[in-house]
C-alpha cells in the first residue's frame, strides 16, 4: 500500500484529503504543522507528500527546502491558497515537483498523487529511478547521463537533480532532436491526462539549463522552439 503524507493545518482539508485518498487505496498519515510534517517525512518514508504552503512552526517552503537538503527525493505537491505566479515558481525552485491552488477537487488531488507514484515507480523505501531507458550511458561532449544510476556528470563533476528534473532530462535525451510541446512533456513526465499548468515545465527546463549549460541564456543542449516547445539537441562536433 502506497503511503501519502498530508501536511496541512486546516482540519477540514486534512479530513477531506484523508477520506478520498484512503478510498483510493492509499495509507494516509497527517501532520498539522511544518515541524511535525518534516519529522514524519524523514521517519515514515511516504511515497508522496502533500504539503501546505502556510503552516505553523515551520512553513511549507522551509519543509520542502530541508527535505531536499537532506537528499529526500520523495515527490512533493505543494498546496497553496496563494495564486501569484511568484509563489508557484518559488515552490518549484525550492524542489517541489508540482503545486495545486486551493480550492481544489479531491479527485484531481488523488489523480495527481497516482500520477506521481505511477511515474516514479518508487516504493515507500526506495529512490526514484527512471523506468524508460535501457541505455547505460548517454554522452554529449562534457555531459554524461547515467539513467540507471540517477547520475549526471558535467566535465566529470557530479550534478544534483531533483527526481522530476532528472526524469525530464532523460526524456528529452531519449527524444533528442525532436520538438516536444509543453503538453507532451506534462503528459510524459508528470503523467497528466488532464490540463495542467505548463509553467511547471518552463521552471524545470530553466533548472536544467542552469545545471548543464555553460550559458543558460545561450543553451547548446536544450533549445526553445518558439511557439512550439523544447528540443534536446546533440551538439555538433567542431
Amino acid at each position: 500500500m502506497k503511503r501519502v503524507l498530508v501536511v496541512d493545518d486546516e482540519s477540514s482539508i486534512v479530513t477531506l484529503l484523508k477520506y478520498n485518498l484512503e478510498e483510493a487505496g492509499f495509507e494516509v498519515i497527517t501532520a498539522s504543522d511544518g515541524l511535525e510534517g518534516l519529522n514524519l517525512a524523514l521517519n515514515n518514508h511516504p511515497d508522496v507528500i502533500l504539503l501546505d504552503w502556510m503552516l505553523p512552526n515551520m512553513d511549507g517552503m522551509e519543509v520542502c527546502k530541508e527535505l531536499r537538503i537532506k537528499k529526500i527525493q520523495t515527490p512533493i505537491i505543494m498546496l497553496t491558497a496563494k495564486d501569484e505566479e511568484f509563489d508557484k515558481v518559488l515552490g518549484l525552485e525550492l524542489g517541489a515537483d508540482d503545486y495545486m491552488t486551493k480550492p481544489f477537487s479531491p479527485r484531481e488531488v488523488t489523480a495527481r498523487v497516482k500520477a506521481m507514484i505511477r511515474r516514479s515507480g518508487m516504493s515507500s523505501d526506495s529512490q526514484i529511478l527512471p523506468s524508460k531507458s535501457s541505455e547505460e550511458l548517454y554522452i554529449f561532449g562534457p555531459l554524461q547521463v547515467f539513467p540507471e544510476r540517477f547520475e549526471v556528470l558535467l566535465n566529470n563533476n557530479p550534478i544534483e537533480f531533483t527526481p522530476k528534473e532528472f526524469e525530464l532530462l532523460v526524456y528529452l535525451i531519449e527524444n533528442k532532436n525532436r520538438v516536444l510541446t509543453r503538453d507532451q512533456l506534462l503528459s510524459a513526465v508528470w503523467n497528466y491526462d488532464f490540463a495542467g499548468d505548463t509553467r511547471i515545465v518552463d521552471v524545470h527546463i530553466s533548472h536544467l539549463r542552469d545545471k548543464i549549460e555553460e550559458n543558460s541564456r545561450k543553451p547548446i543542449f536544450i533549445k526553445t522552439i518558439r511557439g512550439l516547445g523544447y528540443k534536446f539537441e546533440e551538439p555538433k562536433s567542431p
